[in-house]
């Protein structure tokens, strides 16, 4: 006698009807238009061509798609250590930030069902913000009463 096998459950960190809505196309997809328009934008677009070279450009993405598989789906299959990068970018502040949580959410928003682009922008907005508050700590400024970013539209 065959016993029937269920599905895995969802962790419960995920909401089902994020998981019902998100995959890893999507996340490619997301990931592919939106580093595009960054390496673009005239606030964050120096940022990454300066810290990351066109020869390793695919490379750093095929990372961030693994990445953000992990944080959203809780797949597991990144193992790095991203807030170490970013700690080595003297350049890096609260400016390019906003500007990078922005233009992520607005890449969300145009391709991502609504509760899908919300539940990601959270948890981009809690990877951004504490990054930004490592950032400053290993620089030696106080963060003690540093306000999360607010949120700002992209242009």
């Amino acid at each position: 006698m065959t016993v029937p096998t269920r599905p895995a459950p969802i962790p419960p960190t995920v909401p089902r009807a994020v998981t019902e809505g998100i995959d890893e196309r999507l996340i490619r997809r997301v990931v592919d238009r939106f580093y595009a328009q960054a390496r673009e934008d005239e606030i964050i677009g120096p940022v990454f061509k300066s810290a990351v070279p066109d020869e390793r450009w695919q490379e750093h993405l095929d990372t961030i798609v693994d990445f953000w598989s992990s944080m959203v789906l809780g797949t597991r299959r990144y193992d790095g250590r991203p807030l170490r990068k970013h700690l080595l970018l003297p350049e890096l502040k609260d400016e390019h930030f906003r500007r990078w949580l922005a233009l992520f959410r607005r890449t969300l928003e145009e391709l991502c069902q609504p509760d899908v682009a919300a539940f990601w922008a959270d948890r981009a907005e809690r990877v951004g913000n504490s990054f930004r508050i490592n950032v400053r700590m290993h620089r030696g400024e106080d963060v003690m009463h540093l306000k999360p970013l607010e949120r700002e539209p992209y242009p």
